[in-house]
């Protein structure tokens, strides 16, 4: 099997691991062997995950990105990934906000602290359907914040005082729903109010008609019994 130049490629028991760190690198690969097991490429000088960077490597369990300058991540980038990767690691780089179409596919467990992560309604979201490695995940702290308070705090520290960063979203969402409803409700109460009042004018109006009649005499009628 190939082995991407100026990587190594110790093999065992038919199983690959693929070393790339601290090589210069600034794509990932291209040649890295299908039975790859384990790739590193910390360390380097990555910025963009491609889609479909990793899809051949149907049996890659591991895969280490962290070190280097990544700002970006495709949706696909880890497609193919999705049922064998048990750990993947992109602590230490230029991550702001987290791919959700990206990793949430993913059962591995995902390494993210030590990024400038911008914490707000979408990376909560994200991080809902993530596994977060329970080793690292008191280093993932908010670098920018929707709600200045959590500048710098951790991020899981926030969550478990019970923030929500999408609490803000749904309560004017919650607002605007009352007011329409409650402007439908006036409506409704106006036009009933309204309709009856109508209708109680109207039969007060039939009512004084009615009386103002004059009474007709009773005729008898010739059929009915004789006393």
């Amino acid at each position: 099997a190939s082995c991407p130049q100026s990587c190594q490629c110790p093999e065992h028991a038919g199983a690959v691991a693929v070393h790339c760190s601290s090589r210069g690198l600034q794509e990932i690969p291209k040649d890295i062997p299908a039975n790859a097991v384990l790739l590193k490429l910390d360390a380097n000088q990555l910025s963009h995950i491609p889609n479909g960077a990793f899809q051949h490597l149907h049996q890659l369990k591991e895969l280490d990105l962290s070190q280097n300058i990544i700002e970006t991540i495709g949706p696909a980038a880890f497609s193919g990934l999705a049922g064998g990767l048990r750990l993947l690691d992109l602590s230490r780089n230029r991550i702001r906000r987290i791919p959700k179409d990206a990793l949430g596919k993913l059962s591995a467990k995902v390494r993210l602290s030590h990024n400038p992560l911008h914490c707000e309604c979408a990376l909560q979201e994200a991080l809902w359907e993530l596994k977060l490695d329970p080793e690292s995940v008191d280093e993932i702290a908010c670098h920018t914040a929707a709600q200045e308070e959590f500048v710098g705090k951790p991020l899981i520290q926030a969550l478990d005082s019970g923030v929500s960063f999408c609490g803000t979203h749904h309560k004017t969402t919650d607002v605007a729903m009352l007011v329409t409803m409650f402007g439908w409700f006036a409506m409704v109460i106006t036009y009933v109010v309204y309709y009856v009042r109508q209708n109680q004018e109207d039969a007060r109006r039939h009512l004084e008609y009615l009386k103002s009649l004059p009474s007709a005499p009773v005729s008898k009628d010739p059929t009915g019994p004789v006393p």
